[in-house]
């Protein structure tokens, strides 16, 4: 199996090499962010550098691509998953990966120094919204990257790390008041996500209050805290444990308001089963929990979540394809961490659809990280254990798996 997903991987990245193979596959508004363009694509080819020289200067032609084609249209955000700020955690995750970094470390520390100065704009502003604290848009994300950063000596970035870390504590500590920090008002939720009238606390990782408990977990592990951190990650993953849908591993999107005031209120349905929303995202957020805390059943939890998951059938999990944000590639490297067993039931399901796609290419018509083939190729070379340099970054810092 190791054969097939190293395979895989490096077909994914040798097609996704030329500039154009990710701008002609996607629209203007996409071609350079993290989640579905350049960005994303150099930091898989930064990943294979050790690989094969070619990936090296690959991931150096998009990054350039990337920063071109942003210069022309400047586009507003911050978050890691977008345009400057996915260039900016591309290229700091991304030149620490590389057999030589030295061409590409000035612009590394200037992209440290610029996603700072966002971290500390964004965690001043008073109660975050959704986008201002989850990992796609907010300060969950930005502070993985910082704290990333910071290992790799980047050390300006301390102060805004402790600013992300301050803020997210307070979002997390717990209060006399019955709704959590996290809840939010029916209005304040996208416009592309159905909330009861009476509003919302979201669990998911990716845009949940799962993220910002990782990221102070992490962040905690590796030595980096604040006052209150600790209480703040007790209170947020024993509070997602509350509510588990009974009988089960697993949690729904999210708790609305009438559910908080009315516990026996059914649960809310939604996907369940993906790294953005569901159980590998929040089994991730709890084994971070418990190596923070020194807490053995929190890790149990993490672990048997993913179990849980393991023992049904494959076809019951509702992911949408082999990618990482809402598919297969998801629970693949959350289970790497978790769970062997159930990352080897993961590849299975994703080579298997690589293998009998009709797409022409590996690439088209998504190439992109989050949704999209390179996000895939990651997960495989990974798991197939394909060279990488040692590093204290690794390209699932962006997911909050390390």
């Amino acid at each position: 199996m190791n054969n097939r997903a190293s395979e895989h991987a490096l077909r994914i990245a040798d097609v996704l090499i030329p500039v154009e193979a990710v701008t002609t596959a996607l629209p203007a508004r996409s071609r350079t962010s993290l989640a579905h363009g350049l960005a994303g694509t150099a930091l898989l080819h930064a990943r294979l550098a050790a690989a094969d020289r070619r990936f090296a200067n690959a991931a150096a032609a998009h990054w350039k691509a990337a920063a071109d084609l942003i210069r022309q249209r400047p586009t507003p955000g911050c978050g890691i998953y977008g345009d400057r700020g996915g260039l900016a955690a591309s290229l700091i995750i991304g030149t620490a990966l590389l057999p030589d970094p030295s061409p590409h470390k000035d612009a590394a520390r200037r992209a440290s120094a610029w996603l700072s100065a966002q971290a500390t704009d964004l965690a001043s502003r008073p109660k975050p919204g959704w986008a201002g604290y989850d990992v796609i848009n907010g300060l969950a994300g930005i502070g993985r990257v910082l704290l990333t950063a910071h290992a790799c000596g980047h050390y300006d970035s301390e102060p805004a790390l402790r600013e992300v870390l301050h803020a997210l504590t307070r979002l997390l500590t717990p209060t006399d008041d019955p709704r959590p920090g996290w809840w939010l008002p029916a209005d304040q939720h996208p416009t592309t996500v159905r909330i009861h009238h009476s509003g919302a606390a979201t669990t998911g990782l990716a845009h949940g209050v799962a993220g910002p408990l990782a990221l102070l977990a992490i962040a905690h592990s590796n030595g980096h805290t604040v006052h209150g951190q600790t209480d703040a990650i007790h209170h947020a993953a024993h509070w997602l444990l509350r509510w588990r849908t009974p009988g089960t591993h697993s949690w729904p999107p999210h708790i609305t308001g009438h559910q908080l005031d009315h516990p026996e209120t059914a649960p809310t349905p939604g996907r369940t089963d993906a790294w953005c929303y569901g159980t590998p995202g929040i089994a991730l957020a709890h084994a971070h929990a418990g190596a923070a805390l020194g807490d053995a059943s929190l890790t149990a939890i993490a672990r048997a979540a993913m179990t849980s998951l393991n023992e049904r059938p494959t076809a019951s999990w509702d992911t949408e394809g082999p990618t990482l944000c809402h598919g297969t590639a998801g629970i693949l490297q959350a289970a790497a961490i978790l769970h062997p067993s159930t990352a080897c039931t993961a590849v299975d399901q994703i080579v298997d659809a690589l293998d009998n796609s009709t797409e022409p290419n590996p690439g088209s018509p998504r190439p992109g990280l989050l949704t999209g083939a390179a996000g895939i190729a990651l997960a495989l070379a990974d798991h197939a254990r394909l060279p990488v340099n040692p590093s204290p970054a690794r390209w699932d810092n962006i997911t909050l798996g390390a």
